[in-house]
């Protein structure tokens, strides 16, 4: 299964490259500083374009666990929300994707979004343990559909069939 209903809204996981998706927003995983380097961040600057770094630059930068929105250059997603994730050993790890995820989710609130994609943050280079990763993303998410938001999809886009066999496991 790979989809679930919450209220009114659905969880959906997709496994693929998470540039391709025709959404209201994609998330990056970001770092605090908004440096748009390798990883996810990577593949997003390389198809965005310049004008999402930009952005970043303007804004400067954001807590661990914040999340700031920028346009989708040149993506298909109009926007993109840069979410900053914790990095393995920094502390309070579990709070930070929480508050990641969460803080992704009122963006999309506050800007009337509707549908919004997340890679699995801080999977990569910051060595977070990709099942502690996908029982928090669905949990926050599912709590937060649970109340009052017109956000209609949230999509886990995993880029290999390993991460998403994770993420489906969770979902049930």
């Amino acid at each position: 299964m790979n989809e679930i209903k919450v209220k009114n809204s659905l969880i959906k996981l997709q496994q693929g490259d998470i540039t391709e998706l025709e959404t209201d927003v994609i998330v990056n995983a970001a770092n605090s500083q908004l440096i748009m380097g390798g990883g996810v961040a990577g593949a997003i600057r390389r198809k965005g374009g310049p004008k999402i770094q930009e952005e970043c630059n303007k804004i400067g930068s954001t807590y661990v666990g914040g999340a700031i929105i920028t346009t989708g250059g040149n993506l298909k997603a109009k926007y993109v929300i840069h979410a900053v994730g914790p990095r393995m050993g920094e502390g309070n790890e579990d709070e930070k994707l929480k508050n990641a995820t969460l803080n992704s989710l009122k963006l999309m609130d506050e800007n009337n979004l509707q549908i919004i994609a997340f890679p699995a943050i801080s999977t990569g280079i910051f060595g977070y343990p990709i099942d502690r990763c996908a029982k928090i993303m669905i949990a926050t998410a599912k709590e937060y559909l649970k109340g009052d938001t017109q956000i209609k999809r949230v999509i886990f886009c995993l880029y290999t069939q390993s991460d998403f066999d994770i993420f489906e496991k969770e979902l049930i």
